[in-house]
Parts: C-alpha cells; sequence; structure tokens
C-alpha cells in the first residue's frame, strides 16, 4: 500500500513538473506614450519640451517606469511574461524598444511588431512578443478606409501571424476611432472599423480553419455596444459559440459591472480581447481560453492595482492618468490592462 502511495504521489509531482502554465495574451492602452522630440509630420507638439505639457525627459522616464511597473506585476501573478502584448497610443517604435528594454522587462527579450499609421497625431498601435514562443512569420497593417469620408485618417489595424507550438495563430490589434461629435454622431466610423477586423478574420479562418484568430485593442466602443456584437459579431456566451464565431470575454465583465475606464462617474470597457471559436472552446482538440485562476468568475481578466488607483479628488477611483489636462499626474494611463488565458 505505502509502494503504490509512494507511486502515485511520484506521478502527480511529475506531471505537475511538466504542467505547461497557460499563457496571457493582453492589450494596454499606452495613453500617449510620446517621446519628446519634435517629429514635423505630426501633430506632437503638445508633448515636447515647448509644448503646453512641459513634455521632457524626467517625465518621460517617469512614464516607461511607470508602464514597466505595471507589466512586470502581471508578470508576476504566475510568474511568467505575457507572450503577446497589443498596445495602442504609442508614437513610433522608438518609445516600444525603450519599454521592451526596461531592467524587469528585458529577461522577456519582446520583439516588436509597428507600423507608422496615417493618424494626424502620430499615434500608432503595436505588438509585443516573445519569440520564445510565438514564432512570427508574417506581419502587415491593414489600412483603414471610409467610403463616405475619404479624407478621414486613423490608425492602421496591425496583424502579424505565426505559430506557437506549431498550432497557427493570427493576431490583430486597433484602436478604433474616437467617440469625437458624440457617441451616436461617429458610430458609424467604429462600425466601419468593426466590418475591416471581421472580414479580415473570416479570409484568414476560410483559408485554414485551424487558425486562432485574437483580435485585441481600444474599440472606444463598450463590448456590448452593437460594433462589436452586431458587426464584428462578437458573442459573449462561450457555451453557445459555433464553428466561425467569435467571443468576447468582456461581455460578461461589462455586464457585471466592472470597466477599464471612467468618465463622468461611469465606467465603460472599451478594451476587448475577442477570440474565434475554436480558440474560445479549444473544439478542435488543441489550444483554448482558460480562466486564471480557480477563483476566478471570468475567462476576461481587468488588471489593476491601487498604485494604479487615483486616491482622492475629483477623479477619486479612476484610473491614474499620466495628465489631467496639462497638469502632470506622473500616473500609468486612463485605461486599465485586460488579459486572457490560452493553454493546450
Amino acid at each position: 500500500m505505502k509502494r503504490l502511495l509512494f507511486t502515485g504521489l511520484f506521478v502527480l509531482l511529475l506531471a505537475a513538473g511538466f504542467a505547461q502554465k497557460p499563457y496571457k495574451v493582453m492589450f494596454y492602452n499606452f495613453e500617449n506614450l510620446f517621446d519628446t522630440i519634435n517629429d514635423p509630420d505630426v501633430l506632437d507638439e503638445e508633448f515636447t519640451p515647448e509644448g503646453p505639457k512641459k513634455w521632457n525627459s524626467v517625465k518621460y522616464e517617469r512614464k516607461l517606469g511607470n508602464l514597466e511597473r505595471v507589466l512586470f506585476d502581471i508578470a508576476a501573478i504566475d510568474r511568467d511574461y505575457p507572450i503577446v502584448i497589443g498596445v495602442s497610443e504609442i508614437e513610433n517604435r522608438s518609445v516600444m524598444e525603450d519599454v521592451a528594454a526596461r531592467p524587469k522587462l528585458a529577461p522577456a527579450h519582446y520583439s516588436i511588431v509597428h507600423y507608422d499609421s496615417p493618424d494626424a497625431r502620430g499615434v500608432d498601435v503595436g505588438f509585443f512578443y516573445r519569440p520564445d514562443v510565438f514564432q512570427l512569420e508574417g506581419s502587415a497593417p491593414i489600412p483603414y478606409t471610409l467610403e463616405s469620408d475619404p479624407d478621414f485618417k486613423t490608425r492602421d489595424i496591425v496583424t502579424m501571424w505565426g505559430t506557437i507550438d506549431g498550432a497557427p495563430f493570427y493576431f490583430m490589434v486597433a484602436h478604433w476611432p474616437s467617440r469625437l461629435g458624440g457617441k451616436e454622431a461617429s458610430a458609424y466610423k467604429r462600425m466601419r472599423a468593426a466590418e475591416i477586423m471581421r472580414h479580415a478574420a473570416d479570409s484568414v479562418l476560410q483559408l485554414n480553419p485551424q487558425t486562432r484568430v485574437v483580435m485585441m485593442g481600444d474599440f472606444n466602443d463598450d463590448a456590448t455596444d452593437d460594433s462589436i456584437t452586431e458587426v464584428l459579431g462578437a458573442k459573449g456566451d462561450i457555451r453557445k459559440l459555433e464553428s466561425g464565431d467569435y467571443y468576447n470575454p468582456f461581455i460578461n465583465v461589462l455586464k457585471a459591472g466592472y470597466g477599464t475606464l471612467a468618465y463622468q462617474d461611469m465606467w465603460n470597457l472599451f478594451d476587448n480581447v475577442v477570440v474565434s471559436a475554436n480558440l474560445a472552446t479549444g473544439a478542435d482538440g488543441g489550444w483554448r481560453i482558460v480562466k486564471a485562476s480557480p477563483k476566478a468568475r471570468f475567462y476576461g481578466n481587468i488588471f489593476k492595482r491601487n498604485y494604479m488607483i487615483q486616491q482622492e479628488g475629483q477623479y477619486k477611483g479612476y484610473p491614474l492618468r499620466t495628465f489631467v489636462g496639462n497638469n502632470f499626474q506622473g500616473g500609468f494611463s486612463d485605461h486599465f490592462p485586460v488579459y486572457i488565458c490560452i493553454e493546450k
């Protein structure tokens, strides 16, 4: 009997030793991560030493240190760096390189996918990824087009594709047009962004149904808005997914009263990670989305710590941002980051 118990315990310990941790895939709006150099081709004068925000190397270093702290604390959840980090509101590749080179993030050896977009302020989207896990095969920007207003310019949708442990993955990151002019008046612009992403995702799955698609970004719409649920086609009930569907775990997070940014004392959840049905359910016997811990209520996770939250004043309880107007707050971002976990 003792020998059987010992053998059983040994097998369990061996299995635990070889068990693979779930991988984290995340998105974070960096909130105006600009360098301090005036680029004559974009409207970045606000974030220069001579501009109204007096943006200088001291403030820039503070911002980098803050982002490093958040990303490292996310890694510390399970002592493993996220394998893919989609980001928005970055001025150029150089600022992404500065983030990746921070001492606490350097061990992840992040590679970067970035393209300059036609956004007037020069802000882009991009990816950090771990080449030890995700083997990149290619990347490309998808331009945003609007037939009714061909002169309208905004961020491209950045895509990258490759494999994780031999399985094909296709990642997309976007920062949809803002609500400038009002939510309803500007909704058609975000509807168009959703249409572009959905078309790209469908095309990839048509070519290879085994591809796991991950769409992420600051959509400037809530997880339950029509642009996401109707046009992008993201569903909130993982039990009702069919082949070709898309799943947004943040729909249930929003319905439970949680958000990633606050405005006029109301919480919104603009930051989303949407996955194809085959990744949501693991129906093909491969990769699937999982909860971050046995106690987790949702498949979608919002990361926040007290140090990331405004502790006093008019915006108490909001994300602690870098600036309020032109007043430097020394904060992190006006958005909380979000992430999902996947495992094989």
